[in-house]
Formats: C-alpha cells, structure tokens, sequence
C-alpha cells in the first residue's frame, strides 16, 4: 500500500480521523463520538460495523481502537508516513504549522490557557499517537496561524497596553485552516494565484468567523482572544458589549455562568430559545414561529455588517465566499444577508443559489453583481494533510 498521512482533529468530546494517499487523496476516514461517557461510539466512515469502545471511553482508549480498525479493515498495512494535528490555539509562537517536538509541546501547553477546551485535548491526541507511532514525523496546524499577519491595528483591544505585552491579550482569531483553504481555492476559480486573490471569506457552521483575505494574506478576522467574539454562532453570543458583565453581575449571576450562557445558551439557540440548528430553525420559522425567525434575522445581520467591515482590510476585493455547513447549504441565509448588501452593488441569482453553486464552479452571484459571490465546501483535513506531508519531505 501506498504512503498514508493521517489527520488527527481531537475535540472535548470527539475524535476525527483522515487517512491520505501521497497524492492527497482521502482514503478513509473515522469519528468517535460522546468520548468519557457512558455512550461512548466509533465508527468508520461507509461502514456499517461499529469500532468497538468500552463505556467512558477516554481519548486514548479511541484513538488506540480506531487504529487498530483501520489495519483491521485493510485502509492501513503499515504506520503512516507523518501524522498532521489540529490545534486550536498556537498563540504568538506559531505562525505556520510545525513539526512537533518538546518545545512545540511546551508551546501548545504555554497557550492552553487561552483555549482551555481544545489544547489539552490537541495534546492528548499528540501524546497518544506518539506512543503508538514513536518513529513517525508528527505535524501540529494551528487554527490561529494564518491570522498571525494581521497588523497590530487590527490585532490590538484598546486596552492598556501591558495587558498585551505581558499577557498576550489580543485578537488571535481562529478557523484558519479553512479560511487559508478558501484562498487557494477561491484564487483558482477566480482563474488567479493566491499572492493576487483579495476575498472575504466567511466560515459558517456552530462556530462562525469571517476574514479579510488580501492578496492571501490575513489582514482581519472577526474572532479574537476567544472563539467567542465576532460573529452570532449556534450556541455563542458573538459580539456583546462588556458592561454585560457587571450589569448582569448586580443581578446576582457570576462571572462563570456568564462565561457558560455566553457560549453554551446563547447565539441561534438563546434567540429562538428552540435549537442551534439552522435548519431546525428555517423549519420553526416556515410554520411561523416567530423567534426562530428573529434568530435567523439577527445571524444575517449581523454577517452582513461583518461583510461590510472587512472590506476596510482590503486593496481590492475579488469575491466573497461562503463555506461551512451554514454557509455552503444555506440558500436562505445566503440570500437574506446579500440583500442587506444591494448598496454595495452585491446581488445573487436565485437558481445559482438555490443549487448551492454546484453546477457554476460554486459561482451563485448574478450577471450585475459588482462582485463575485462563492459557495466553496472547506477542506480542513486537506489542509491539514498537505503541511503533514511538506514538513515531513513526502513530496
């Protein structure tokens, strides 16, 4: 069997695994879900038998078995060539992917603290494979690189300023795998090369972002510290004005619920008080449940305003993409928030957009359009594999 890379994405609760040629082609892929409690399942994609995990299953005791499945099921006869990681947070220190050593470790613990969710799991899922493939080279592709170009006037909170220098308080943003995708891909349908290609990308699933991509290059991004700020999300607030803090704080609620409604009750879910789900929520709407459609008016908005804003970033603009499971299958939100930008020349055609841009080169603005409009499905994983094979010298 051919060479294999395989793109490890460790969540709070889950594991996804990709399996690549050398060619970068995806082999296989697998999920384990609900990891340390009592429901605990894996599975190999397009296959109807289960991985077999042991109630609370841990991260280790996942990744051990969806291992062993793929030499079970012949997608593997022999260790990878590299394995690539997702990390959510590099901070400062990373502002490309990175072979994994201890010092790259120490860095992903030293930032743990700015994403307390993600980077210790990222961790568990390096350790884990390490254990398993000590000899094989281990890639890490952080999710905050791409926007390390961002200018300090974009990067920076007015704050005083020692909070930065000594606390690294600032914008870091996040997504960038996908949004690094959007430009190459973007750029080669545009007919053009990244280094000339100037978009604004928009990333939308339960997590949202959206960034200024200049000639592809970083220049803005809307989320920040946090993967809380920015953009309305399925659970998450987005954008609220700080003096929420204190003012919900003289009701008696603590900094820590705050913290928890913001991102766990709050976006598309605290608005409609239904679901986070975007289709759910078109559904309620369509029977005219009002808050649903509330919800899905302010998420629109609210992206609209964002389009507007990152155009500031920009030397010119080329198109804007939408990607993500929002933003790639959602005809109505496409539409609803392209129709609050018709002062900026920006239209859409109906049918393009109905059929997600699949028959137009993911092409759905109209003939008028002063801009290009995009619907280009992201490819994180590719992402991933293909700085897994560089910087291991596959190819």
């Amino acid at each position: 069997m051919d060479e294999t890379i395989l793109v490890v994405n460790c969540g709070s609760s889950s594991i996804k695994l990709a399996l690549f040629d050398s060619n970068l082609e995806k082999q296989a892929s697998a999920l384990a879900e609900r990891l340390n409690n009592p429901d605990s399942m894996a599975k190999i994609s397009g296959d109807s038998v289960p991985v077999a995990l042991p109630a609370n299953a841990s991260h280790d005791h996942a990744l051990q078995a969806l291992v062993n499945a793929f030499y079970d099921r012949n997608l593997m006869s022999r260790e990878p060539a590299s394995i690539g990681h997702r990390v959510v947070h590099g901070g400062e220190a990373f502002r490309e992917a990175a072979l994994i050593d201890k010092n790259t470790i120490k860095a992903i613990e030293d930032c743990a603290s700015l994403a307390p969710l993600h980077n210790p799991v990222n961790l568990i899922g390096i350790n884990a494979m390490q254990r398993l493939f000590p000899d094989v080279p281990q890639v890490a592709v952080f999710d905050t690189a791409f926007h390390q170009s961002l200018p300090k006037r974009a990067f920076l909170y007015a704050l005083p300023e020692h909070y930065y220098r000594e606390w690294g308080i600032r914008r870091y943003g996040f997504h960038g795998t996908s949004h690094q995708f959007m430009a190459h891909e973007a750029s080669r349908r545009l007919g053009k090369t990244p280094a000339t290609t100037s978009i604004i990308s928009a990333h939308l699933g339960n997590g949202c972002s959206m960034t200024a991509i200049d000639n592809g290059i970083s220049k803005d991004t809307s989320m920040g510290l946090t993967p809380l700020e920015g953009l309305v999300m399925g659970t998450r607030s987005g954008d609220v004005d700080p003096g929420l803090f204190d003012y919900l704080a003289g009701r008696g609620i603590s900094a820590s619920e705050v913290h928890r409604v913001l991102n766990q009750d709050s976006g598309l879910l605290g608005l409609s008080g239904q679901t986070n789900d975007m289709r759910s929520l078109c559904e309620l709407a369509d029977h005219g449940h009002e808050p649903s459609q509330l919800a899905i008016d302010v998420f629109c908005f609210r992206l609209a305003k964002y389009f507007g804003a990152m155009m500031v970033s920009l030397s010119h603009l080329d198109a804007l993409v939408f990607t993500g499971g929002i933003g790639e299958n959602s005809a109505r939100v496409r539409a609803q928030t392209i129709e609050h930008l018709k002062l900026l020349g920006i239209t859409l055609d109906p049918d393009l957009n109905n059929h997600h841009g699949q028959y137009s080169e993911g092409h759905i603005g109209d003939a008028d359009s002063r801009f290009p409009v995009l619907v280009i499905p992201t490819n994180e994983e590719l992402v991933i594999a293909r700085e897994a094979s560089r910087l291991a010298n596959l190819n």
